[in-house]
């Protein structure tokens, strides 16, 4: 049975831990974590029934799978300070931003999966992209899509396309909810008070997302099916038009990608 350990019990990492033990992927006693902060150990362990300590050390030789779920910005430091890895160990990243190429010199292992998550994992609707290293197996692209799987939906692409992932879906929560804020204010503008405002439009966007879950139809379709000819619908698609909506959604995509890029060769 393999053995997984968590270096890092931030919010991500937790709520993979809580996925790991809902599904019965690995049993909780095959499971670890480890942070640093008192607090990060509590919570972690509380929502997920799984053990976290405050040393990895004494846990790599025993470790089969590594998950590296710490900021980027103390990735470097983190790996470095990790004793050698077992031959064939597993590393799945999901830092943000950090290539292959980087946690292959750091961890000195090609054995590894990086991972584009994003928040939404939190509530078991993570929208997840992953990439193997050179050394990966299809067994192991088969454990990441498993593991991500269970707390969301998981697609393989290629490393070149996880800025593109990183722009669409690793960003995307953020313009929904600037979507929400938007229309949510349009509500009072209306009329409505603020709290029926934000409730109408947060099961609005719920029940749109889970229409297009359920394949009830393409995104033309539904949209389709909503609009009657010159009815109140199409009056405000039309505005949305008018606007160049679409192009701006398209602008904000890629430079949000754009950006991944720039931070990736830094």
């Amino acid at each position: 049975m393999s053995k997984l350990l968590l270096i890092g019990a931030g919010k991500m990492a937790t709520a993979l831990g809580a996925a790991i033990a809902q599904s019965g992927l690995l049993p909780v006693a095959d499971v670890t974590a480890v942070d640093v902060s008192p607090q990060a150990r509590e919570n972690f362990t509380r929502t997920t029934g799984i053990a976290c300590v405050s040393d990895a050390a004494p846990l790599i030789p025993q470790t089969d799978i590594l998950l590296l779920a710490v900021k980027p910005q103390v990735a470097p430091a983190v790996t470095a300070a990790l004793p050698p890895l077992r031959p064939g160990t597993l590393v799945i990243s999901i830092c943000a931003g950090i290539p292959i190429s980087s946690l292959q010199q750091w961890l000195h292992t090609g054995r590894i999966i990086r991972v584009m998550p994003n928040t939404p994992l939190m509530v078991g609707k993570g929208a997840s992209c992953f990439a193997p290293g050179p050394e990966a197996t299809d067994g192991d692209c088969s454990f990441a899509r498993q593991l991500l799987g269970s707390a969301g939906v998981a697609h393989q692409v290629k490393e070149e396309l996880l800025d593109a992932v990183t722009g669409l879906s690793g960003s995307g929560p953020a313009y929904v909810f600037e979507l929400a804020k938007a229309m949510a204010l349009a509500g009072e503008q209306v009329g409505l008070t603020a709290d029926i405002s934000l409730d109408l439009t947060i099961q609005t966007i719920a029940g749109a997302a889970e229409m297009l879950a359920r394949r009830l139809g393409s995104p033309d379709e539904l949209r389709d099916a909503v609009t009657s000819p010159n009815g109140t619908t199409a009056a405000g698609l039309a505005v949305m038009k008018e606007a160049g909506f679409r192009e701006l959604i398209s602008r904000t995509v890629v430079a949000a990608r754009d950006r991944s890029i720039e931070l990736g060769r830094k």
